[in-house]
């Protein structure tokens, strides 16, 4: 496959049906020093297991470090790294102080930072008028300042160096607002902006490349773990995710982004993609649409059901 051109047009995931070969592209990512945030579970673990396939030297953090290990053994199980080739660095995102101390052990570790994906995050399933405060301060200190205050810390390594990749994972919802997310959607608009506004400053070094990645529902741990109406209170688990897009999926459908240099990917099936394009071009129409659906999530919240049973009941109805 040819390299493509770096470009803003929204990468749509059946694209690139399910059962095509491994492209060459993937393995431009060959020996680059890959930094995952979110790397415990979900998205973040399969993209480091993907990578371990590649040959690239990983550093895994997130909060729980025992599933840090636990998705080491997994890369050196089954992927062409070795035991020196990934380090497990626990990290905690709202915890500002940390982050240039950990920039530090990965450049004493490996020498460089190729690329940093922002992928750590959490997500929220509750109203705005039965949620705390406390809930929305978490969701932008977590999802926002923290992957924030990461990036200024590697930034400076990268100017340095002229080169580097900035990997965001941001949402679909950062495009196209839903309730029981208000918090969740508000942080993930603010990286867009962020970003978007970053890769404006940094137009004199053309070597150092921005990658927003938007997926649509994927099948990971993010619902189970969504904040609800009290920063201590859980979610049920019980939470059928047999409808939305694979992880492997989503993240094969990333790595041919990141190497390509794609600048605003957006992945998911429809008719959540279908969502995104009339927020993006008919924003009046799609936010009578949402208020139209919405009514039915918050029903089938209130009604302890999936609040994703329209998108379920879309999808299937496609398929």
């Amino acid at each position: 496959m040819a390299r493509a051109t770096p470009r803003w047009v929204p990468f749509i995931a059946y694209h690139l049906p399910c059962n095509c070969p491994p492209s060459s592209t993937e393995w431009e990512l060959t020996d680059m020093v890959v930094w995952v945030t979110g790397a415990s579970s979900g998205i973040g673990e399969e993209l480091a297991f993907q990578l371990s396939k590649l040959g690239v030297s990983l550093v895994l953090s997130a909060r729980r470090a025992q599933e840090l290990e636990r998705v080491k053994r997994r890369c050196l199980e089954n992927g062409n790294l070795k035991e020196k080739d990934i380090l497990v660095l626990p990290l905690d995102l709202t915890d500002t102080s940390s982050h240039e101390a950990a920039t530090k052990a990965v450049l004493q570790e490996f020498g460089k930072i190729d690329i940093l994906v922002n992928n750590g995050g959490r997500s929220q399933r509750s109203l705005v008028l039965e949620t705390n405060l406390d809930v929305f301060k978490e969701l932008i200190n977590l999802n926002y300042i923290g992957t924030v205050s990461l990036t200024k810390c590697v930034l400076p390594h990268m100017i340095e160096r002229k080169q580097g990749k900035i990997v965001t994972v941001n949402s679909i919802a950062g495009i196209a607002s839903v309730s029981l997310s208000s918090g969740y959607c508000a942080s993930k608009h603010a990286l867009r902006g962020f970003f978007n506004a970053l890769h404006s400053e940094l137009g004199q070094y053309p070597g150092i490349t921005f990658c927003n990645v938007y997926p649509g529902p994927v099948q990971s741990d993010i619902v189970k773990n969504a904040f609800t109406e009290e920063v201590t209170k859980s979610m049920r688990n019980n939470i059928d995710q047999s409808y939305k897009m694979p992880t492997s999926r989503c993240v094969r459908l990333m790595l041919i982004s990141m190497a390509n240099d794609l600048k605003e990917v957006w992945i998911s099936d429809h008719p959540v993609l279908l969502g995104a394009y009339i927020w993006q071009y008919m924003p009046t129409w799609a936010a009578w649409l949402n208020c139209k659906l919405g009514k039915e999530r918050i029903q089938n919240f209130k009604n302890n059901l999936d609040p994703d049973l329209p998108y379920k009941f879309l999808k299937a109805k496609k398929d």
